[in-house]
Order: C-alpha cells, then sequence, then structure tokens
C-alpha cells in the first residue's frame, strides 16, 4: 500500500475561496521549490493557501502568502512560514502566464498543493475576477441545485 501512495496523488490543501471569488479559466501544474522541514511540515497538513497569489519577477514566477506553519522539530532549520516560494515551470509557459496576467483582470492564483509520488506540486490557475452579482448568481445555482437533491432524494424513499 505504501508503494501505491509513492505513485499516486495525495492532496494536501485547497484553495476553495479561490473558487469563490474568481472564474478559473486554465490551470496549471507547477513544482515548487522547498526545503525539507517545508516538506515535512506539508506531510503533516500544515498549510494555508487562503490569501496567496502569484507574482513575476525576473523571469520567475513566486507564490506569495502561502502559509507552511514551522515544522514542530525542525529547530534551527525552519524556514519562515510566508516566504516566497518559487514556482517550477517552463520559461515560456512563465512567459505565456506573465503576458496573460497582464491583462486587465487576470490573477494567477494557487488552486491546490498536493503530492505526486514524492514531489509537491502546485496547481494554480489564470483567473478572472468575480463580481458581486457573480458569486450572488453562483450560490443561488448551488442552493437551488441542494433543493432539487433533496426533494429526489424525498421522493424515492416512497416508492
Amino acid at each position: 500500500m505504501a508503494d501505491k501512495e509513492k505513485r499516486g496523488t495525495r492532496r494536501i490543501a485547497e484553495n476553495r475561496k479561490a473558487w469563490h471569488d474568481y472564474f478559473v479559466d486554465e490551470k496549471l501544474e507547477a513544482g515548487v521549490e522547498l526545503f525539507g522541514t517545508e516538506v515535512k511540515s506539508l506531510r503533516a497538513g500544515n498549510v494555508n493557501l487562503k490569501d496567496s497569489y502569484c507574482s513575476f519577477k525576473n523571469g520567475e514566477i513566486f507564490a506569495l502568502g502561502v502559509h507552511i506553519s514551522p515544522y514542530e522539530k525542525g529547530n534551527v532549520f525552519n524556514r519562515e512560514p510566508l516566504r516566497p516560494k518559487k514556482l517550477l515551470l517552463h520559461k515560456r509557459e512563465i512567459l505565456r502566464l506573465a503576458g496573460k496576467a497582464q491583462e486587465k483582470g487576470f490573477s494567477v492564483i494557487p488552486l491546490a498543493l498536493y503530492f505526486s509520488g514524492s514531489r509537491v506540486k502546485m496547481e494554480i490557475g489564470l483567473c478572472r475576477g468575480k463580481k458581486l452579482y457573480d458569486k450572488r448568481e453562483d450560490m443561488a445555482k448551488a442552493s437551488a441545485k441542494r433543493d432539487m437533491e433533496r426533494a429526489f432524494k424525498g421522493n424515492s424513499r416512497e416508492y
């Protein structure tokens, strides 16, 4: 079973707020440059993606606002929890994302963090911000879907 878990993917954290605040137009998988104690902290699930975003600097892309709590047994080797994490993408992918992020209303947002085998990967999305009326519309759709499922579930018991 340990071999199966090593080869597969295991989700560490999701940025559910991003799905609420943005329309995700495109998703990409990027590697993350981390230190040993950060990976150990991730294995314990001590990470928060809530207010994170990606920034471009000198032809590189960094994830900012990703909080990886210090590893409790890591003493002097622990890193700053909110330090910028470098994302590993091909140069052409970075340039394409940077070009699209320059367009009005687009942002690059971390959506999820997961293990792919023994490596840590981040799913990033090219996103457009939602307006308040878009959020209300999504909440109304979700509520209607829940009501329909409840009604269907209630009717199936009668037969």
